[in-house]
């Protein structure tokens, strides 16, 4: 039986000491797609035009708790269209401690295949309060 997570070229692509391309695979298969979906803007690519979570668009948006929700929303809407080997459980976003011009937001999932949870924190760039 193959890896019930998948496998496909690690994100960033790059070149290993054999010379060839990485792969991934496993739950670090699943966090490099999150990253993928959440970095990519809407009609970024040509033949899927709704992929993506476009959080690059809340740059210059203030760092207030109307943004956060709308940014909470878009990630959960993201990864449930394009991401079917997670279950998303909770999706926070709160301001950055360190950084007035950041927020940090948290995603707690499932995974599909065994049901073990996961958690990543993903920093938002965003203007300032």
């Amino acid at each position: 039986m193959g890896n019930p997570f998948g496998k496909s070229m690690a994100f960033p692509p790059r070149i290993g000491s054999n010379g060839r391309m990485m792969w991934s695979e496993g739950e670090a298969n699943i966090r490099e797609s999150i990253a993928i979906i959440l970095k990519t803007a809407q009609r970024e690519r040509v033949q899927l035009s709704r992929f993506g979570a476009g959080l690059g668009r809340f740059l210059f948006e203030p760092n207030n708790a109307s943004t956060h929700a709308r940014i909470a929303r878009e990630i959960q809407t993201a990864l449930g269209d394009w991401e079917p080997r997670i279950s998303v459980s909770a999706v926070t976003v709160d301001a950055d401690p360190q950084s007035r011009e950041s927020a940090i937001a948290t995603i707690a999932y499932a995974l599909v295949a065994s049901g073990a949870s996961e958690r990543i924190t993903v920093s938002v760039p965003l203007g300032s309060p």
